[in-house]
């Protein structure tokens, strides 16, 4: 996998699907002023991408972040990490389908039906995509991320021209204090730092093209995020918080026509973008996991550097169509699932940062990163609240299995082990 490539995994795991619906929900919470969190989430991504990806190029694994936790703090440790992460996937898949299925129902019709149908189709495709291995899943990434770059590029500045500086009056309608909530509505945004780190050893020079892929990663998606925010209040006005699409307002406004059938392709290929990052970091980490005892050994197949994690990457296809099952039989839409998720995310940021800490050489720029991450992190669990629960029920699963099972050797002796070449 090289530099493009990567990057392309980067920007469609964090981009995602927050823009289609972010900038609305955050301006309900807080107005003009969720202008703020977009911004402090955009800087305190950038310690964060930072420590990861010096993590990555230092620890090139499929383990990721379950192998820096292991280095750093030992087996239990990494299989809670890796836990949380794995079985969070299928989780926050579901719920990432049927954001683009509501955009396609929203522009051909048929309602629930429609986008449930599309959750699926979407599902299985990204399913089919990462069963040919890192290579067809990178170059199909790279695809991706070009259209969605261009539909979105497209969005901003054929709309900024209608901005109206009245638009940002009253700037903090509902109080200063709102700017903390909305900056928790946008953390879903913001998740997916840590998910190409899984596929680290499978760049051609990991410690130079890791490092590189994510510094193009952090500049495409904070120029993109903070364009479509600014456009969407700019624009919009008051009539941004009575909208659930607000990149089709913006596309109505500046290009004009078929605007439900250009945000619905948007949409799609923001989604499909987002689950194809998260299937294949996934995929990988499972087997990684199998390999190191902290899940079954049936999993680890497909864990060396070039292979393909087919058991590992059907599992977590089944276990999101359970979880698409479940939603569409309960009726409990995917809120739930987008929190519950962001729990999960938010454990495996403060124990990657905490192993940072702990692995990185001192008096690097890195290791500071890793500090301002950590303290980044406690704060993002703060404002989770509750749905962290969900996440110790499966660190609880973890450790017992972990505490059955002893680790034949320390698997950082044959991988994940530190790259002397990176600098410091």
């Amino acid at each position: 996998m090289n530099v493009p490539q990567g990057a392309a995994l980067s920007i469609g795991a964090v981009l995602g699907t927050g823009v289609i619906a972010l900038p609305a929900l955050a301006a309900q919470t807080a107005g003009p002023a969720s202008l703020i969190a977009w911004a402090v989430l955009v800087a305190l991504s950038v310690p964060l991408a930072a420590t990861f990806a010096a993590l990555g190029a230092r620890y090139p694994d499929a383990g990721g972040v379950a192998t820096y936790a292991r280095n750093a703090f030992g087996h239990r440790a990494a299989a809670v990490v890796g836990w949380s992460f794995y079985f969070a996937v299928p989780v926050g898949a579901p719920a990432a389908a049927l954001f683009g299925g509501e955009y396609v129902a929203a522009a051909l019709g048929g309602g629930t039906r429609t986008a449930l149908l599309t959750a699926a189709g979407l599902m299985l495709a990204v399913t089919a995509g990462n069963l040919g291995g890192v290579r067809v899943s990178g170059k199909l990434q790279l695809g991706l991320a070009a259209l969605l770059v261009t539909l979105l590029l497209t969005a901003t500045l054929t709309a900024l021209p209608h901005a109206r500086a009245a638009s940002l009056h009253p700037f903090a309608p509902h109080g200063w204090w709102a700017i903390g909530p909305a900056a928790a509505v946008l953390v879903w945004g913001f998740a997916g730092w840590e998910a190409v780190t899984s596929l680290a050893a499978d760049f051609r020079r990991p410690q130079r093209d890791l490092p590189r892929a994510t510094g193009i990663a952090l500049v495409v998606v904070a120029v993109l995020y903070l364009g479509i925010a600014a456009a969407s209040i700019l624009v919009l006005g008051p009539a941004i918080s009575t909208t659930n699409a607000p990149l089709a307002e913006l596309l109505a406004i500046g290009v004009g026509g078929q605007v439900r059938t250009i945000a619905a392709g948007a949409a799609l290929l923001l989604t499909l973008g987002t689950m194809n990052a998260y299937y294949a970091g996934a995929a990988k980490l499972g087997a990684a996991l199998g390999r190191d005892g902290a899940l079954p050994a049936w999993f680890g197949r497909g864990a060396a550097p070039g292979s393909v994690p087919r058991r590992s990457l059907l599992v977590v296809a089944l276990l999101g169509a359970v979880s698409l099952t479940v939603v569409t039989a309960t009726g409990t839409g995917t809120k739930a699932l987008v929190l519950l998720t962001s729990g999960c995310f938010v454990l495996v940021y403060l124990m990657g940062s905490a192993a940072a800490i702990k692995l990185l050489p001192r008096r690097t720029l890195a290791r500071w990163c890793a500090v301002v991450a950590l303290a980044s992190s406690i704060g993002l669990m703060l404002v989770t609240g509750w749905y962290v629960l969900g996440t110790l029920v499966i660190a609880a699963g973890a450790l017992v299995y972990a505490g059955r099972r002893r680790p034949e050797k320390n698997p950082a002796e044959n991988s994940g082990r530190a790259v002397d070449s990176v600098p410091a």
